[in-house]
């Protein structure tokens, strides 16, 4: 990833959307919905500001997340908390702050958990993932606007349409294709990713996720439901297919796209590339047996990686000539 100066106020961008229908689900009214009687719900209660420190990019970032439970489980997008080192977590009801650590994460899915530490007696999100969603429903997204923080924005639209695909790009030009997302007019920007979508009785639908300025606003979450599935994977600790739990294998190095490989722009002294003798410049072919053509390959290897286990690595050095040794991957930041 290249460097990143000052705040870096996370939000996806929706660079494309596919051919795939809006499908509308149950209109309201249907079973399990009831509409004007039921109570209205505190607006931002459960809701938090995250603050990362991206070490390694020399930047910070901002977000927003749910809480989930009494002692501080945070849901909110893995590419809120990508690459952090430090996290700062603020209660927006009670203005308290915390540090956290992560739980794990889905690279695929866009789904993180994070624990806060030493959080007790929380007011968590009231959910709605038994909610049936409908095409111009209104709602509306919350989240920590540009990462200003205080009392969270509110960007309000309707629903435009369910069940699409989306492929996205942050900050550093990484790609994500997003499937069965809403898609709705909320002009949603940078710092509400993580954030709730709610409907009108002020339950969580969805967790925003992306946003396109190009042309008219588009606001994109993912539904609530489905983000649940990968956070509750996530608390059971087990790492699998889709969601990694656990220490993150660390390179400590910084990395670009090249013809052959990925190149080193940058080691980190004291990491597990500088100890294994590569340096800026050298372009890594394998890793771990895996064939390499990108830094995104570098990334998903480094899922499956263990800290503190030594595997096989090839590259080819300033001269073209191809090198093999071993590296011992080191604990670092998340993907």
């Amino acid at each position: 990833m290249p460097t990143v100066p000052g705040l870096t106020r996370r939000l996806l961008l929706a660079v494309l959307a596919t051919l795939a229908s809006a499908v509308a689900a149950s209109p309201a009214g249907a079973a399990g919905h009831t509409t004007r009687s039921a109570p209205q719900a505190t607006p931002n209660v459960g809701i938090v500001d995250i603050y990362t420190t991206l070490g390694f990019q020399n930047g910070i970032a901002a977000g927003t997340g749910m809480i989930l439970s009494h002692s501080g489980e945070v849901l909110t997008n893995n590419h809120v908390i990508r690459g952090a080192t430090k996290f700062k977590v603020v209660d927006v009801t009670t203005h308290r702050t915390y540090g956290a650590t992560v739980v794990g994460y889905s690279v695929s899915r866009d789904v993180a958990v994070l624990q806060m530490a030493s959080a007790s007696k929380l007011q968590t999100i009231r959910l709605g993932g038994s909610v049936r969603m409908r095409v111009g429903q209104p709602v509306v997204a919350r989240g920590n606007a540009q990462g200003l923080g205080g009392a969270p924005k509110a960007a309000r639209g309707r629903v435009i349409a369910l069940h699409r695909q989306i492929v996205a790009k942050d900050e550093s030009g990484d790609s994500e294709t997003l499937t069965n997302v809403i898609a709705t007019n909320a002009p949603v920007v940078p710092g509400y990713s993580g954030g709730p979508l709610e409907d009108a009785r002020n339950r969580a639908i969805g967790m925003v996720t992306a946003g396109s300025t190009s042309g008219v606003h588009r606001g994109f979450a993912i539904p609530i439901r489905q983000a649940l599935i990968y956070a509750r994977a996530i608390e059971k600790g087990k790492s699998s297919a889709t969601v990694h739990v656990g220490p993150t294998a660390f390179l400590g190095v910084v990395l670009t796209d090249t013809s052959t490989g990925a190149a080193i722009s940058q080691v980190f002294p004291g990491k597990a590339a500088d100890a294994a003798g590569l340096v800026a410049g050298d372009v890594i072919t394998s890793l771990s047996g895996t064939a390499i053509s990108s830094s995104s390959d570098i990334r998903h290897v480094l899922l499956s990686l263990v800290p503190g286990t030594a595997v096989p690595i090839e590259w080819t050095d300033a001269t073209h000539t191809a090198q093999t040794g071993s590296i011992t991957p080191t604990s670092g930041p998340p993907q």
